[in-house]
């Protein structure tokens, strides 16, 4: 019988990394393990997967309190926690952070074997606590022995919402036909006068964990970081 050692996720918590998710690696598909297999820079016999995220306010509050000053304050401070988290609470354990990086890597599948989110009609998971707010913000593989997650399981928020506010909320009407249509999503924001150049009206009408909604300030930051690969790419 195997002998888990216990995941120590205070410190991690306490910065607001507060999701946390372990995978054995050998239980993962391949379409998961190869890409996260390409991101790694050592051949050392890692055992574990372990997801990282955060919900709710906290980690932004921990990053302005960090007074990091980056292009990507998010991911450094995310990347600093997880060393900081292994250096103090096991030190024993051989690791690589393999997101934030270059490699793409599903962490929407991984959330969902973990059982942290449901498909929401405007293309965010949502969580029945969390609500749409919460991210993923790290992706390590180690040689630890913790307990592997199991998964969450609860019903679709969404089924349960009679208005869908989210849909009449959104002023490119891109749920309109019942499915999300990205093309007037992304031509709506590149509008001159967009009301979602630095937001996401849809998102924030979402009455489901409402109560941990971002700051103005973390929102701003969420979405003009993604006007701008709009920008880039489109």
């Amino acid at each position: 019988m195997q002998n888990y050692q216990l995941l120590d996720n205070a410190l991690l918590n306490s910065a607001g990394l507060n999701r946390q998710a372990v995978f054995n690696l050998d239980a993962l598909p391949q379409e998961i393990t190869a890409p996260v297999a390409a991101g790694c820079t050592s051949s050392r016999p890692y055992r574990q997967l372990i997801l990282i995220g955060h919900a709710g306010r906290t980690m932004w509050e921990s990053v302005t309190a960090s007074g990091i000053k980056s292009d990507n304050p998010i991911d450094d401070f995310s990347t600093q926690t997880v060393r900081q988290w292994f250096a103090r609470c096991h030190p024993q354990n051989n690791y690589e952070i393999v997101y934030p990086g270059t490699q793409v890597i599903g962490l929407q599948k991984l959330g969902l074997l973990a059982g942290w989110h449901h498909a929401s009609p405007f293309m965010v998971g949502i969580d029945r606590d969390w609500g749409t707010w919460y991210a993923y913000r790290a992706l390590v593989v180690a040689d630890t022995d913790f307990a592997p997650t199991i998964p969450a399981r609860s019903a679709h928020p969404c089924d349960s919402c009679e208005h869908k506010i989210c849909i009449t909320s959104c002023p490119a009407r891109a749920m309109d036909q019942g499915q999300f249509d990205l093309g007037k999503c992304v031509g709506y924001r590149k509008q001159e006068g967009s009301r979602c150049k630095t937001t996401c009206l849809a998102r924030v009408s979402c009455p489901i964990g409402s109560e941990h909604r971002y700051c103005d300030a973390q929102i701003h930051h969420t979405y003009l970081g993604s006007m701008r690969a709009i920008e880039r790419y489109y």
